[in-house]
């Protein structure tokens, strides 16, 4: 027992748009609190080579308080059967997080974001649920080389399809259900020098499945591949990062063609943060998703009727600051001026033609952890 580890973090943001609603509410009144974030994890080693590690989540993110039910977010085995000071080798059993980016495996940690908001290029809030974490295993190996340490990961497991990405695909008022199917996921990263630069190559091929309720209709097919270059260059008062990523979607089966889709999306964001005064940060980034390389306009979609075209594709120039008050207490603030409602989750704005091209958004947070 004495390997037992208990931790626990909570954040809480309010969010103030001009236009659109993010996270709830948003552009009323005097804004929206419902960006809550609750959690608490726990591991233990019963042997030196095995850790069982498990983390549950509350997280509150607009809609209407449903998703704040505490689900597991991560519970793994870990066997690590070889482990030395130049390589290991393990294998995880359970809910393990994806290896998404620089980001993906700890976003829900307020401590670990370089802002309030993860750049929704490519690690949406809109479609959290589909990138988040798999059910399956996966198997990581980890050389330590004279110049730095290369990690390998790959995970084969059913990918979680939530209500987000139901919403996402405009099934929500279909009769059915959305089921995950076996997935891969993977992660190449080298650190150089202790971590002054860092880079990696993620890449995936998440499935899932519509099984229509209706009688008569077909059934359908999700699948979503996205490839992640990441990149990153830490100074010691300063880092550069930047990530880019291309993202096939497709959806087929179904008897009705305006309900199939093949399209290959972008994103990108560069981002410099700077280090001052011991325990605090500024930052700023400038990010870009567009969901059809196509279509980069948005035009063609809005010509067939799909939507308004600036729903295609965002722009956003963010600047933030953090101050960790104590290594237990963090406040941050950030301004986000947006071109585009490409990554506005769907449950906040469920009709599209009610929404601005251009909007503004502020956001407070305060975070805590134990």
């Amino acid at each position: 027992m004495d390997t037992l580890q208990v931790h626990g973090f909570l954040s809480q943001a309010l969010v103030i748009t001009d236009h659109n609603n993010f996270f709830g509410p948003s552009s009323s009144g005097g804004g929206s609190l419902k960006y809550t974030e609750i959690g608490a994890n726990a591991s233990i080693r019963p042997r030196p080579d095995v850790l069982v590690a498990a983390q549950v989540l509350s997280r509150r993110a607009g809609g209407d308080g449903s998703d704040a039910r505490p689900a597991l977010d991560y519970g793994v085995i870990d066997y690590q059967p070889l482990s030395d000071q130049r390589r290991t080798l393990g294998i995880q059993l359970g809910r393990f997080k994806n290896p998404f980016g620089f980001y993906n495996q700890t976003r829900d940690v307020a401590f670990t974001r370089p802002s309030i908001l993860l750049p929704q290029s490519i690690y949406f809030d809109r479609t959290r649920s589909l990138g988040l974490a798999a059910d399956g295993l996966t198997a990581y190996y980890e050389e330590r080389i004279p110049t730095g340490t290369v990690r390998t990961q790959l995970g084969i497991g059913n990918t979680q399809a939530g209500d987000d990405l139901r919403r996402t695909m405009r099934l929500e008022n279909t009769p059915g259900s959305l089921e995950p199917r076996s997935s891969v996921i993977g992660q190449v990263r080298y650190e150089h020098d202790g971590g002054r630069i860092v880079a990696a190559l993620s890449g995936a091929s998440a499935r899932a499945r519509f099984e229509a309720g209706t009688p008569g209709m077909s059934d359908g097919n999700f699948k979503f591949q996205p490839w992640i270059l990441s990149l990153q260059y830490n100074a010691e008062q300063w880092s550069l990062t930047g990530e880019y990523a291309l993202r096939s979607s497709t959806l087929d089966g179904f008897a009705n063609p305006f309900m199939n889709f093949d399209v290959t999306g972008e994103s990108w964001y560069v981002q410099y943060a700077r280090r001052f005064n011991g325990n605090w940060q500024w930052l700023i980034r400038y990010d870009r998703l567009v969901n059809n390389r196509d279509d980069r306009s948005g035009k063609a979609f809005e010509a067939m009727g799909g939507g308004p075209a600036h729903t295609q594709y965002a722009n956003d120039v963010t600047l933030g600051v953090q101050w960790t008050v104590t290594p237990r207490v963090l406040l941050a603030a950030e301004y986000h001026h947006v071109d585009g409602t490409g990554w506005l989750p769907l449950q906040d704005e469920p009709d599209p033609s009610e929404t601005r091209r251009r909007w503004n958004m502020l956001l407070f947070q305060l975070s805590l952890r134990f």
